[in-house]
């Protein structure tokens, strides 16, 4: 059964973009060499949930071979989440308006394997709705200062966190279920 998974990569400050939503900052990482859960993780992606500001927004790998979800190695099913979606279909997405309505559909089209969320909006949504499983995040060593944070829900929400599993490393990942 597929599980909802909410994975970012996030600088040590908090923030998973840059001001205005600026992704270049992932071009600037250093290569730290073989990741072995950000190296596997798209391999576990059966489908993505996607938000309306992650779909339009800045990819930094666009033009290039790496473009797309994971560096350009995941395809599959894609919806993507909007209150105004195109009046034309767009090849390679399924545009839901409802919260609902997208994670069963994508949760629905992933099989046995995760739905990914992507866009801090979208997963905020599902953690206050009670829908959201699994937290991948990987710590960047970098620090942005500003930009889009990993979580915000005005009002805050509280999530108790169990973790499923840490890796070290000049790239951290740390891997939690969201308890219910």
């Amino acid at each position: 059964m597929a599980k909802l998974l909410y994975s970012a990569t996030m600088s040590l400050d908090g923030f998973i973009t840059g001001p205005g939503g600026d992704m270049s900052w992932m071009t600037k990482l250093p290569d730290t060499g073989p990741h072995e859960v950000a190296d596997g993780i798209w391999q576990q992606v059966g489908s993505l949930l996607i938000g309306a500001n992650t779909y339009g927004g800045d990819d930094p790998n666009a033009g290039t071979e790496a473009e797309g979800a994971f560096g350009g190695l995941w395809s599959g099913p894609q919806f993507v989440l909007t209150h105004n979606p195109p009046a034309a279909p767009v090849p390679g997405y399924t545009f839901v308006t409802d919260l609902r309505t997208g994670v069963d559909a994508a949760l629905a089209a992933a099989g046995d394997r995760y739905a990914n969320v992507l866009g801090a909006d979208v997963a905020a949504q599902c953690l206050a709705a009670g829908l959201l499983d699994e937290i991948l995040v990987f710590i960047a060593p970098v620090l942005l200062g500003d930009g889009t944070p990993l979580f915000r829900h005005p009002g805050g929400t509280f999530a108790g966190l169990e973790e499923i599993s840490s890796t070290p490393g000049p790239t951290p990942t740390i891997w939690y279920r969201v308890r219910k």
